[in-house]
């Protein structure tokens, strides 16, 4: 896959992930769904690009833009809480568990700077029959944005 860089007020935004990340085809996992989040690639709301780790995590590159603005200069936490609800539900999915999000939890640590590219980062850390729990962050480098924990209800009747 090619670098993805956009234009943005004379920057670019790079959205490559690690080198021992392969790219990761959300759209074609859950179909246009996906709108919300990571439905404009060259909008100034978000842009999102999704690995698979060597432990086939699901990680994605994201880019916050003024469109998210809430305190001045800074991210709105509920454009935060809708990528974590997003990347989160997303790992269930590519885990093989068709669910719907039935709790999510934020906790916010740091003040995330607008038209700043974070790794969100997902891991699925128990299955019980019908319930799927999966925990994960936005981060870059060694500061943590925003933790998160959503409990994910399987629908019934799809297909795994």
């Amino acid at each position: 896959m090619g670098v993805c860089r956009e234009p943005v007020d004379g920057a670019s935004v790079d959205l490559d992930g690690e080198l021992d990340w392969s790219p990761f085809a959300a759209p074609a996992l859950v179909g246009t769904s996906l709108r919300f989040v990571s439905g404009d690639p060259q909008g100034n709301r978000y842009r999102v690009r999704y690995y698979r780790d060597q432990e086939q995590h699901l990680k994605a590159r994201v880019w916050f833009g003024p469109e998210t603005e809430g305190p001045p200069g800074y991210a709105h936490g509920g454009a935060v809480a809708a990528v974590l609800d997003e990347v989160l539900g997303l790992s269930a999915w590519a885990a093989g568990y068709p669910i719907v999000v039935a709790n999510l939890n934020v906790s916010f640590r740091n003040l995330l700077p607008l038209k700043t590219v974070v790794t969100a980062h997902s891991e699925i850390v128990s299955v019980d029959g019908r319930k799927v729990t999966v925990k994960g962050c936005v981060r870059s480098g060694t500061i943590i944005y925003a933790e998160a924990e959503c409990l994910c209800i399987v629908i019934r009747n799809q297909k795994k």
